[in-house]
């Protein structure tokens, strides 16, 4: 490959275009009018304009993106995560256009891309997963009679669905009707697709993914354990390598069994196996991940592997040098920070980027694709970059994130920052006692409360008067040594304060 096409924005278009250009491959990003000046633009070797805004008219075009890498000359495609990434029909055109599809084969992507489908795969070949149908329901009746043979509670999934749309949970047989409806309806919208299918829900269990890498010559290797149970939403907010909960046993346990159902689906390139992973240490396969994920960096670090560097080799025809499945090394955690205001419902935070100070020091990564200026809008994902740290072991690895995130300013908008540093901060997750309900069941102790307006009123006033008396105090007497005129100490007279005017009042003292 001499020169590829990045179908993607943000963060992992950067990180693509740094890969290529360690390998000495020429880059090309793509950008929709939003996205004219963001940073993958200005990093890529060439840049070709996709059209207006919404993704639908951009991003989503596969036959533009296909036109746009034959204008410029491409060898190849890398669709980075989300968008295209996991569509069968665009691998399959990309290949038929001539280009080079840095993924898996399109037949691969067909056969993990349905839940169903691959459910059937893994038992086929040994795999366990959660109890459940493998196609898709017909109606309420027939969800109520699978529900019946397993047991209350169960779970609706889209048979093509991911990030939890699609997702409803049903406790008892009066809630199926409702509940499927909303499941098919929620599919469609997101997918295209309203297929359905029911499994057994497992009450308070870990989401661990498994890491794979494939050749073309039929080398298949496992990398390992990602700890992604800090979730809200089903919507992954930090990651960690290795789990907290698996021993070596369990990690070689799961990679064979991540190896053999990508395997079975012919798989090339960069996969992920989800699994959930029991309190009794059980685990059931959920799916395949057929691209990068946005996780990477934390296997990256443990194993000192460049998983992007790789795509790029696999899709070129090395073989990959590894002869057994990797173990761990240390301790790395993944922070998304997103363009979210967690104090209230994680509304999403729009405008202009006018300040960044980035952590730096030992053992800290920082992968963004937003800097100063850049315009954060409603039109894309929130996530605005990834903090990630590494560490000889997990305590000291929360230490190292708590001390970035500290560090972390971005001006301008609100951020899940503040967040991140609660987490970093909690007892339970300190100590690794968490599932994939644990954030929702902890998140008010997280967040803290919203406060009333007429506190938030006083709080700025009180933080203002502050400000201007110290301003004051600062000023020298006049010559006839009369104090200067003090503004009234009202901050003074007003209760204690919550938390969240304590912060305003620093804020309101830092920008004086």
């Amino acid at each position: 490959m001499r020169k590829v096409l990045i179908a993607n924005r943000g963060e992992i278009a950067l990180r693509v275009i740094r890969a290529c250009r360690e390998l000495g491959i020429a880059s090309v990003a793509v950008f929709s009018d939003a996205d004219a000046r963001a940073p993958h633009v200005r990093e890529a070797d060439e840049a070709v304009r996709l059209g207006p805004p919404p993704s639908g008219e951009s991003y989503l075009r596969g036959e533009l993106i296909i036109a746009a890498a034959q204008a410029a000359g491409a060898d190849a495609i890398h669709p980075g995560y989300g968008f295209l990434s996991e569509r069968e029909w665009f691998a399959r055109a990309v290949r038929d256009a001539g280009l080079i599809w840095i993924g898996p084969p399109a037949e691969a992507i067909a056969a993990m891309g349905s839940k169903t489908a691959a459910r059937t795969l893994a038992v086929a070949h040994d795999v366990p997963v959660v109890p459940g149908t493998t196609t898709p329901l017909r109606d309420a009746a027939e969800a109520q009679g699978v529900a019946a043979e397993y047991g209350y509670p169960v779970l609706l999934k889209a048979a093509a669905g991911g990030g939890g749309k699609g997702m409803r949970v049903v406790r008892e047989p009066a809630e199926m009707a409702a509940a499927l409806e909303a499941a098919q309806r929620e599919a469609m919208n997101a997918f295209g697709d309203d297929a359905v299918y029911v499994e057994k829900y497992i009450e308070g269990p870990r989401h661990v993914e498994i890491q794979v890498l494939a050749d073309a010559h039929g080398r298949c290797i496992s990398l390992g354990e990602r700890e992604c149970s800090v979730q809200r939403r089903h919507q992954k907010m930090i990651e960690e390598a290795p789990s907290p909960a698996v021993s070596a046993d369990l990690r070689r346990a799961m990679g064979a069994a991540a190896v053999r159902v990508a395997k079975a689906a012919g798989y090339q390139n960069a996969g992920t196996c989800e699994f959930l992973l029991a309190a009794d240490e059980r685990f059931y396969f959920l799916e395949m991940n057929t691209r990068i994920q946005v996780e990477h960096p934390v296997t990256e670090l443990v194993t000192g592997i460049d998983l992007v560097q790789w795509q790029l080799r696999i899709a070129g025809g090395e073989r990959l040098p590894f002869t057994s499945s990797i173990d761990p090394r240390g301790w790395a955690m993944e922070c998304r920070i997103t363009s979210e205001d967690a104090s209230n419902d994680f509304l999403p935070s729009t405008g202009r980027i006018e300040y960044v100070r980035i952590p730096g020091g030992p053992g800290v990564r920082w992968d963004s694709g937003v800097g100063v200026g850049s315009e954060v809008t409603l039109f894309y994902d929130p996530m605005l970059a990834k903090l990630i740290v590494w560490a000889p072991t997990r305590a000291e690895a929360i230490a190292r994130m708590h001390r970035a995130l500290d560090e972390l300013t971005i001006q301008g908008l609100e951020t899940s920052r503040e967040f991140h540093l609660r987490v970093m901060e909690d007892d339970e997750f300190q100590r690794g006692a968490i599932d994939i309900q644990w954030l929702e069941r902890r998140l008010p102790s997280l967040v803290g409360a919203t406060a009333p307006r007429e506190q938030v009123e006083a709080a700025a006033i009180a933080a203002a008067l502050l400000a201007e008396r110290d301003r004051q105090r600062r000023t020298p007497r006049p010559a006839n040594g009369s104090p200067s005129a003090s503004a009234p100490d009202a901050a003074a007279a007003l209760p204690e304060l919550q938390p969240w005017a304590r912060l305003a009042r620093q804020r309101a003292l830092r920008d004086a």
